[in-house]
């Protein structure tokens, strides 16, 4: 019997986690001899955890909060996105050395690209893409963006200084302003992407106005729970195109799977289901 090949998810906690289903759905489909596991270990004992992937117990794996920036600072190897974000979200082991990205902006590339083709197109680069938020998300998806050419990129936030903050980080394409600012800002804007955890079931509602948008604009929504969240109920009502959360999370697992087990797998409408799946078994 052939050896059983190994990936994980380590966070503290990680029993939230919907990652064993998407690679574990693409080890069943591909008839590999593996396993993807929820890995539970505590800040205190991550830095063991990193140095025992030496022994060849997992093949890589997924790391989440909080363990992102930690692992950073851990591994030498890293891509050039997770270098210049400070943050890492998969691990593998390549010629007996450990390697480390960050997939979080491909996967949010990847699902728009999907959902809505041709929405970087190049007449609407110079139009505003509207950040909401100043998070480690927001800071991905940033750079995501800026990758495919836009530069005039609007962070907002509650906390005006975090914003600041963001925008000092990426420099002169990026501004950062305050939530009283939106109605002016969406006005001439073709991306709107929610990156906080705002309209998430079990969390405060995103009351913002969308009204002001032009009819070409997309609007994106990192939140997953709930499927469609207001946010994007609101835009659908508008006319305007949408990108849920989910898609994200789905493609971001794309380029591990591939290091881990050879195989780079498809995002596809069953395996989609069968997460939608859990999540209204389980929200």
């Amino acid at each position: 019997m052939a050896e059983l090949k190994r990936a994980f998810i380590c966070g503290w906690p990680v029993e939230h986690s919907r990652s064993p289903i998407i690679h574990n759905f693409w080890i069943n489909k591909y008839g590999l001899q593996g396993e993807y596991i929820k890995h539970p270990v505590s800040p205190s004992d991550f830095d063991d955890f990193v140095l025992s992937l030496h022994n060849g117990t997992f093949l890589g794996g997924n790391v989440t909060i909080p363990h992102k920036e930690m692992a950073f600072k851990l591994i030498k190897n890293l891509d050039p996105v997770a270098k210049r974000l400070g943050a890492v979200n998969t691990i593998w082991i390549e010629d007996g050395e450990i390697h480390a990205a960050n997939t979080d902006g491909y996967g949010f590339l990847a699902n728009l690209d999907q959902l809505t083709p041709n929405w970087d197109d190049a007449s609407l680069k110079q139009k505003k893409v509207i950040v909401l938020g100043a998070g480690g998300a927001a800071r991905a998806i940033i750079d995501a963006v800026q990758s495919r050419g836009f530069t005039n990129i609007s962070i907002v936030n509650r906390t005006y200084s975090r914003a600041e903050n963001l925008a000092g980080f990426f420099g002169k394409t990026t501004h950062a302003h305050k939530w009283e600012d939106l109605p002016n800002l969406m006005l001439d804007s073709a991306l709107l992407i929610n990156t906080t955890s705002l309209g998430m079931e079990g969390k405060s509602p995103l009351e913002i106005d969308l009204s002001p948008l032009p009819s070409n604009c997309l609007v994106s929504d990192i939140v997953y729970v709930p499927l469609k969240t207001e946010l994007l109920q609101q835009a659908e009502n508008l006319g305007l195109k949408i990108a849920e959360g989910l898609g994200m999370l789905l493609h971001q697992a794309v380029p591990g799977f591939e290091k881990w087990f050879g195989i780079r797998p498809e995002v596809s409408d069953e395996l989609r289901a069968l997460v939608v799946q859990d999540l209204e078994q389980n929200s």
